[in-house]
Order: C-alpha cells, then structure tokens, then sequence
C-alpha cells in the first residue's frame, strides 16, 4: 500500500472508531436478551451474530473486545472497515470477488467449529437492504450452528442517504440493542435456501422492530 492511501486509510479508520466510541457511549442504551449469547459462550459452541447492515454502529461498540470475527472485503473501504473493527477488539476475515469470498466463507466456517463468534450482515456488502443473501445459510448450515438475530435502533438519529441507510445515533439520544432468540436452520433437503432465508429475515425482522417500539415506548 502506498504511503497516501496508508495515511488516508488510518486517519480515516481512526476517525470512525473515535466517532462510534463517543456514540456508544453517550448514546442511553437499553439492551434487551443478551442472556442467549452468554449461554451459548458459556456452552463453548460457535455460532453467529446476525444483524442488517445499516443498523451495525451500537451493536459493534456494546460487542467490543468479545473476540469475535467479522468478513470484511479487500477493498479498500474493507481495509478502513477492517482496521476500524480490530481497534474495537474483533478479528478478521478477509475475502472480496466470488473466489475470495468462498475462502472467506470457508474460512470463518473454521472459526465457527472451532467454538468461535462469527458477526455477519445478511445484507451486506452491497444490499438490497435488509434482504438475506445466501452466504449466513451457507455458513450456518456447513457448521450447523444457531444464528443471534440483533436489532438496534435510536429515538433520534441521522439516517446516512446510503444504500443501507446506516443509522448514526445521535449522542444522549435513548437507544436499544435487542438479542433475539437463537434460531437453527432446518438441515433437510426439504428446506431449500429461498426458506431458510426467509427464516433469518423474519427474526432480524422481529429483533428490530422490537429495538424500534422500545426507543418509542411501546415496548420492553
């Protein structure tokens, strides 16, 4: 990497963590159900966090330092990503292009059987927003391993005029972090992908509309 881009890589990966390290700690956050990730740590068994691209900034601050591994592309917006991530405690996998992101994928199957935390968004890197792509049923299905829904939300905040339309919670603001119930991919041929995810759509779905009626009153 040439000196610009490596000096425009670490202000900029700088800048995101110390902006998300003052969010998510000033923001009043309630979190909602991390009892199910604690019994399934405390059980040794690897499995994954779930949660929509856009929604990503409160979860990977109250997560931080939990070891946890996230795929992040080649790119260079993967690299900043990259960096970003592992100054809150993460670790890495990298893959970008369809080869790459099968090793990717193979790789943080690995992780996964070897009792590790994997953190994926089912839409991500590109979108449709808020639509599973296949590679969480592939991973979940090759390790045979239960899926955290998350969901997060804000009383008041900026929504980026991005694809993914990324919150940005704004300091003091009222927040919550819901943990879903872990849900398991049935491992029959009669389930084919299209339902399976269907399956982790409809419990992302639910974490988050849960995390939106709590910071509205409404709920927990």
């Amino acid at each position: 990497m040439k000196l610009k881009e490596e000096l425009r890589c670490r202000i900029l990966s700088l800048l995101a963590w110390f902006l998300v390290s003052v969010l998510g700690s000033t923001t009043r956050t309630k979190v909602v159900g991390f009892e199910h990730v604690r019994k399934l740590i405390d059980s040794g068994r690897g499995f994954i966090m779930a949660v929509w691209h856009g929604r990503t900034l409160l979860p990977i601050h109250y997560c931080r330092k939990m070891g946890i591994w996230a795929i992040t592309s080649l790119s260079r917006d993967g690299e900043i990503q990259s960096r970003v991530v592992r100054l809150f405690g993460y670790r890495t996998v990298r893959g970008s292009s369809f080869g790459g992101a099968v090793r990717a994928a193979v790789a943080a199957c690995k992780k996964l059987e070897e009792g590790g935390i994997l953190a994926i968004t089912p839409d991500g890197p590109r979108g449709p927003a808020m639509e599973v792509q296949e590679g969480i049923v592939f991973m979940a299905r090759r390790v045979k391993c239960p899926i955290v829904p998350i969901g997060a939300a804000a009383n008041k905040g900026w929504l980026m005029p991005a694809w993914d339309s990324f919150l940005v919670p704004f300091p003091f603001s009222r927040c919550a972090i819901v943990f879903g119930e872990p849900i398991t991919l049935p491992e029959n041929q009669e389930s084919d992908d299209e339902s399976a995810e269907l399956l982790v759509k409809n419990a992302l779905d639910s974490a988050q509309r849960q995390a939106e009626e709590i910071v509205a009153g409404r709920g927990g």
